[in-house]
């Protein structure tokens, strides 16, 4: 057993040590040094619940002994105040780092709580972004800063920032309920960029155009049936891309004018149908032979790859920036622009929050400013004492 020296540790006592010999500072009582295989190392020694416990501090070089000395007397101070950093440091690295937290995030939860479609996007983003930034820090020792100055780097691309961002924020707080961190969740101060939302409305003339786009490509044959159909069918209901494209026929109520959905992205809902999207799945059904209304190549199979075929036909339409969402936008617009109630357009549409349909309130103002030009024409007319002219309402 080394014969135990104490002595006051500076840099010239420690690069005299002899390889194995250890060395007890004289004045700070817990703080040491040793050299092992290499260049020394400074650790502190306490005693925490009856047990012998060590924390290493660093290597001799990098850290000073003045250095080491201070951070020596901050474990101390936390010791005589009732902690005990080395269950601390143990506790973090059996948390483990950022990445493991991310593998545990996607296998344990969302794969269990979210659709499949969610937890490849979460994947993506884990993968994309979090990773490669955040992975190799320990779960316990994210701060904010590390994580405002992360989010910062996505000035240029701020949606998916946002996206990456609200993941992470979900992953700590998942963090704190497995027990594997400590302090507050890092990034639930970290302010999101702001995003203009893209508002891109489609006009009755723009749906002329895109309707003899559809009747060109559909007489000559140069798109896929379901890409025609499909289209129709978003323009007519204002359901979401995946809803149609998935839509089996065993969903389609014809009788009683629905689809009956049982998944999408808000859970399962009831799409009602007007008379023109009946019509449609009334032909379609005539020459059905797959079990989705919108069949791929294969009968078994539903249709993929339609945005290739939609840029073809909004190209053929004169409408280059229309996304194929924007007639979800179209079928809203059309709504509120006739005067129907924004609740009721969010039932439709299946919008579990009134906000998200608000996004229309600005054309469901039309109407009711039209009523208010009509009513104040008929008072100034009596006022000049003129008997007001007939109601003339303009058809929609």
């Amino acid at each position: 057993m080394n014969e135990i020296r104490r002595a006051r540790i500076t840099k010239r006592v420690v690069d005299a040590l002899a390889l194995g010999e250890q060395l007890w500072d004289s004045e700070l009582k817990g703080f040491g040094v040793r050299r092992q295989k290499g260049r020394p190392h400074y650790f502190v020694g306490y005693r925490a619940a009856g047990r012998r416990r060590w924390i290493t501090l660093g290597p001799h070089g990098p850290l000073t002994s003045e250095a080491a000395r201070k951070e020596a007397l901050k474990v101390l101070g936390d010791v005589a105040r009732g902690g005990d950093p080395a269950s601390q440091r143990d506790s973090e690295r059996a948390a483990g780092n950022v990445e493991e937290l991310a593998t545990r995030f996607l296998t344990e939860y969302a794969a269990q709580h979210n659709k499949k479609s969610s937890a490849r996007e979460y994947e993506r983003l884990v993968r994309l972004h979090i990773v490669p930034a955040l992975g190799k820090l320990r779960i316990n020792n994210v701060t904010p800063a590390d994580v405002a100055r992360w989010h910062a780097g996505f000035k240029t691309n701020p949606v998916a920032g946002n996206r990456a961002l609200a993941l992470l924020k979900h992953m700590f707080n998942l963090a704190e309920k497995w027990g594997l961190r400590t302090l507050a969740n890092p990034a639930r101060q970290i302010d999101m960029f702001p995003e203009k939302p893209r508002e891109r409305l489609i006009s009755p003339t723009e749906l002329a155009r895109l309707g003899a786009a559809l009747e060109s490509a559909q007489k000559n044959g140069s798109e896929h049936p379901s890409v025609i159909a499909c289209i129709k069918l978003l323009i007519l209901t204002g359901a979401r891309l995946s809803e149609i494209l998935k839509l089996r026929w065993e969903h389609v109520d014809i009788e009683r004018s629905v689809l009956r959905l049982p998944d999408s992205k808000t859970g399962a809902k009831t799409v009602p149908l007007g008379a023109p999207a009946l019509e449609l799945l009334s032909e379609l059904s005539k020459s059905a032979g797959s079990a989705y209304v919108c069949p791929g190549h294969r009968a078994d199979a539903h249709f993929v790859g339609i945005q290739r075929p939609w840029r073809r036909i909004r190209g053929a339409a004169g409408l280059p920036d229309l996304r194929i969402h924007d007639l979800r936008h179209g079928f809203a617009s059309m709504a509120a622009m006739a005067g129907d109630s924004l609740f009721l357009i969010g039932k439709i549409l299946g919008h579990r929050q009134s906000s998200t349909t608000e996004r229309y309130a600005h054309l469901h103002d039309d109407p009711v400013r039209a009523v208010a030009d009509r009513t104040a024409r008929r008072i100034a007319e009596a006022l000049a004492g003129r008997e007001p002219g007939p109601i003339v309402r303009l058809r929609r």
